[in-house]
Order: structure tokens, then sequence, then C-alpha cells
């Protein structure tokens, strides 16, 4: 077959500050990657054009027949219909509009639509740090907390596109989320509320990277900080594993950055409290970097197309 036949899976990440976009073999080998900056404050049809702008020059210099495309955004999505259910306030006229139509419209190809973090567990599961397993539980530690499940060897969104979102389970303290909510733990482990955290205790504003060279300096402030991450991140694994008895977890986003603080402060905190099976649960960092979200929406492509069954 020459490479003008092969097929091609294309894969978008529309994030708050930048879409990532990558061009695939039928294997989820990325051929080619690019940048650019969201326009998120003008709109679902200029964000859209951003991503296809992006996109197009990596095609043209990638021989092959794109055979479909598959977009992960940030938000409450409805992979049926192909739109943005809710979005939060970093985008505007986001909510509501219709991503797969856009996408189709233009390039003349089947689109699907996930949620960011599924699309990350779709990825990792599909050729990152999990590949292959079948019962996972994918955490994501960025400005928030996001969480998907793979379940059965499939992945598991629930009726509403919720299920996973361990982020925005309350049981952790009483703290002020992002989302309005209270006790959340994205309020101890995200990014922002890292640096938040660390400011409570010291009155001095840092980042999560920032906080984690303190900790690294042995800042006991830092330290603490961190252990609270950890000790929630744990608690959250255990009771994710009680319901659906996950085996792996695996986790990205920035914070994972910090791994070499972050996991064995996760790993002591599932020794004193493991899972009601008996079982311990393997954890371990994400793979795939930024490619994550856009290849595992490639792969979503890819199912669909082969099963005709939406996951």
């Amino acid at each position: 077959m020459s490479l003008c036949d092969r097929t091609l899976f294309a894969g978008v990440d529309i994030g708050g500050t930048t879409t990532q976009v990558v061009v695939c073999a039928e294997d989820l080998t990325v051929l080619d990657r690019a940048e650019v900056a969201t326009p998120a404050a003008d709109g679902g049809r200029a964000m859209i054009g951003a991503a296809l702008a992006a996109l197009a020059p990596l095609l043209e210099r990638t021989p092959g027949r794109l055979a479909g495309c598959g977009v992960g955004a940030a938000g409450v999505v409805d992979s049926a219909t192909g739109r943005i259910l809710v979005a939060s306030d970093s985008f505007a006229g986001w909510a509501g509009f219709a991503v797969t139509d856009a996408v189709e419209e233009a390039l003349g190809v089947p689109a699907f639509l996930d949620n960011d973090v599924n699309a990350f567990l779709y990825g990792e599961v599909s050729g990152g740090a999990v590949r292959g397993e079948s019962d996972v539980l994918g955490m994501t530690l960025g400005t928030g907390v996001g969480g998907a499940l793979w379940t059965g060897g499939a992945l598991f969104a629930g009726p509403h596109g919720a299920a996973g979102e361990i982020g925005h389970i309350p049981g952790f303290g009483d703290l002020l989320c992002s989302c309005g909510g209270r006790g959340h733990l994205e309020t101890l482990a995200s990014g922002r509320s890292i640096g938040a955290r660390y400011a409570d205790r010291t009155g001095r504003r840092l980042t999560a990277r920032e906080v984690a060279q303190a900790a690294g300096r042995g800042d006991q402030d830092a330290l603490a900080v961190y252990r609270a991450a950890g000790a929630g991140i744990a608690r959250a694994i255990v009771m994710t594993a009680g319901v659906v008895d996950i085996t792996t977890v695996v986790v990205g986003g920035g914070v994972s950055h910090a791994w070499p603080l972050l996991n064995p402060l996760i790993l002591a905190s599932l020794a004193a409290d493991p899972p009601v099976s008996g079982h311990p649960v393997r954890l371990v960092r994400a793979a795939l970097g930024a490619d994550a979200v856009p290849v595992g929406a490639a792969a979503r492509v890819r199912q669909e197309l082969a099963t005709g069954v939406e996951v």
C-alpha cells in the first residue's frame, strides 16, 4: 500500500489557553502535530476555526486519506449530539455549540466529541501508560481536577456524561471549590488549589510547581500541602475502587510533573487505607503528555468507525 492510500485520523484538544492538533496513522502513531492559541473569548466558531486552520497544513504535508476527526474539549459535553453542554467562564459562546457539525462540514469526514478527560483516558489506554488495561480510573491534575472511568475494556461516561468525575465529589473538607460546591477534591489537589493552600499557610503565593520545589528543599508548609493533596487523591482512589473495583489509576496534568514527590505520598496513604477488595491499585503517571487528549480523540474515531457503535 502506498502512503497516499493509508488511513489517517485527526485528533484535536481544545483547551482554555492552547489547542493541540495531531494527525495519526492507523496504529495511532503521531505523524505530525501543531499547537495554537485558543481564541476562547471569540466564540465556538472561532475556536473550531483555529483548530482547523492548524490542522490544514498537517493534512497537506501528510500523505494519506483522512477517515475522521475527534475532538476533546473542556466542560460537559453531549457526545451523542456533538455539542458542548456546559463550559466555564473562560469560554465565550462555547456552551451549546455544535462542534461535530462544524468539523464535519469543514472536513467532509465523520467527527466525534468527547470531554477532554475522557479523551485523555482513551489515549492512555489506547497507546499510553495503561495500554490494553480493562479497568482504569484516569485523573488529570491541572487547573482543576478531572476524572474518567474505563471499565470492562470500554469508556464509561454514564447517562449524563459525568461518570468518573471524582474531582467534584464532596467529602474532602469544607473549602469552596471553583464550581461553587464545597469540600471537593479539587480544593486540595489542583494546581490552582495547591498554590492557594500554600498561601493560606504562609501568606506567600506560589505556583504548584514552585510549591513542589519548595517541598524538595524541605519547606514543611509545602510538604504539608502536598501531603494533603496526596491523601485526598488516595481517598478518591479508594472511593472509586470501592464502587467500581478499578485495578489501575493513571494520573496526568501539570501537577503530575511533581511525580517523584506526589507518588510516594499517594502510595503511603493507600497503604494506610487500602481498597475494600484487599487488592492493591496500581498507580502510574500518564505517558503521552500533551498528546494524550488529541491521540485519545483520534482513538475514539478509530473505534467508532471500526465498530459503528458509540463508546
